[in-house]
């Protein structure tokens, strides 16, 4: 696509972060910005983002995969900066339009890359998995966007809060309860088989995809596996708690 500027769409969306406000989708101006153009708006914005902590997955659930009309999960990074602290606020005047979902989160023990590697691989490299909470906050008004619209905003990646890890030996990620809770009221329940079956395998597509660029996971990375149920719109004075069976409970307080 050399008749679009990514540099100057990354720059877009930047501009949006900063002056905390909506765009309408890059897409209806350019209808030709395909998904390998979006993935390099987000290289570009990687590359001026500061320390990265890890990645996040999305669209890891086979029916959402379904009802959009895709058959892979979608991938950004996770900026160090954005990390929010156990106890601290969410500062919602920070975002736009910010929303929070539920995660099941992969610590790095070792390095892991390759073109063949396995859910198996994945819980062998995995130092800890914890509970977390993601606050998404796309740039696209209304959160309208296209596949390559989203990709291109980082997977509408904004801020994450992340518990303690504990060890995964004995625990079947795929049948780890969550719940999700929105000003003392239960909004959202899942299992950890919503992640592609196992949430391991989505970490272990990532781990694939990124291996065709030439890169790979990092020990002491984080991977925000998928989110495990819809995201919940969050607000001044809310409150927010995730737990995920066996993994822990995460609270959230939002001004």
């Amino acid at each position: 696509m050399t008749d679009i500027n990514v540099t100057e769409l990354a720059a877009r969306l930047t501009k949006a972060v900063t002056d905390r406000t909506a765009l309408e989708p890059l897409t209806d101006e350019l209808p030709d910005l395909d998904l390998a153009t979006g993935y390099a708006v987000q290289r570009e914005l990687r590359a001026q983002a500061g320390p990265l902590a890890g990645w996040k997955l999305g669209l890891t659930s086979r029916s959402k995969q379904a009802q959009v009309g895709v058959a892979d999960p979608i991938y950004g990074f996770l900026a160090a900066g954005n990390a929010l602290d156990i106890g601290a606020p969410l500062h919602t005047a920070e975002l736009i339009q910010p929303r929070a979902e539920p995660e099941i989160v992969f610590v790095l023990g070792r390095d892991l890359s390759g073109a063949h590697v396995t859910a198996s691989d994945v819980l062998a490299a995995t130092s800890g998995v914890a509970v977390g909470l993601e606050i998404l906050d796309s740039r696209f008004r209304d959160y309208r966007f296209t596949m390559p619209d989203v990709v291109a905003d980082n997977t509408s990646a904004a801020r994450y809060l992340i518990g303690a890890p504990v060890p995964v030996t004995g625990i079947d990620l795929r049948l780890v309860g969550i719940l999700l809770e929105h000003n003392g009221e239960v909004v959202a329940t899942a299992s950890g088989s919503a992640s592609l079956g196992h949430p391991a395998a989505a970490v272990a597509w990532l781990v694939r995809t990124l291996s065709a660029r030439g890169e790979g996971l990092r020990a002491g990375e984080v991977v925000l596996s998928g989110g495990l149920t819809a995201a919940v719109p969050v607000a001044p004075g809310d409150v927010v708690v995730a737990a995920i069976d066996r993994l822990g409970t995460l609270e959230l307080g939002c001004r």
